[in-house]
């Protein structure tokens, strides 16, 4: 079995290993960075929860070869948060407006939501639904997803969010 040698910077540090050439991605950002917050769900990108970003776009790493990755910029959802360690306003946004429940798909949507926020700012009910499009979520129905990403979008730019959202806890 051939075997490379490659670096990839994940969440800001650079990653080392010689690896086999068939390794997927999603393996290496868990067994060889320790950085198991990235779900493998299905391993056929049906899912999402093993989207991270790589060069600042979301991919589904179960079906990157880390090979492909090597020399690239990686974030996972543990690279999210802020520099300060506060939450990100995506993390903010699912733990007020309950957009979590089991947490499985979480990191994926996360990672999806941030690009897609980064790209389009004040996303509408539909963009954001489509965005989200390739993350699946066997708990929550998507309304309280979608809440949670237009809280984001509200709080990042500079808008309180409880004017953008209606959730109950959000009030006044």
């Amino acid at each position: 079995m051939s075997t490379h040698n490659v670096t990839i910077s994940i969440n800001g540090t650079p990653v080392s290993a010689n690896v086999p050439a068939r390794l997927l991605l999603v393996h290496f950002i868990r067994e060889n960075a320790g950085q198991t917050g990235t779900h493998c769900g299905c391993d056929t990108t049906s899912c999402g929860a093993c989207t991270v970003q790589i060069n600042g776009t979301p991919v589904k790493s179960c079906t990157v070869l880390t090979v492909q990755a090597d020399g690239a910029e990686l974030t996972t959802v543990e690279g999210l948060a802020n520099k300060d360690g506060s939450l990100h306003a995506l993390q903010e946004g699912f733990t007020s407006c309950h957009g979590l429940h089991c947490g499985f798909c979480t990191p994926g949507m996360l990672m999806t939501s941030a690009a897609l926020i980064k790209e389009n700012p004040d996303p509408t009910e539909d963009e954001i639904r489509w965005g989200i499009s390739g993350n699946l979520c066997r708990c929550t129905g998507y309304n309280n997803i979608v809440k949670s990403v237009q809280y984001a979008a509200a709080k990042l730019r500079g808008v309180d969010p409880s004017t953008v959202v209606d959730v109950p806890s959000l009030r006044k």
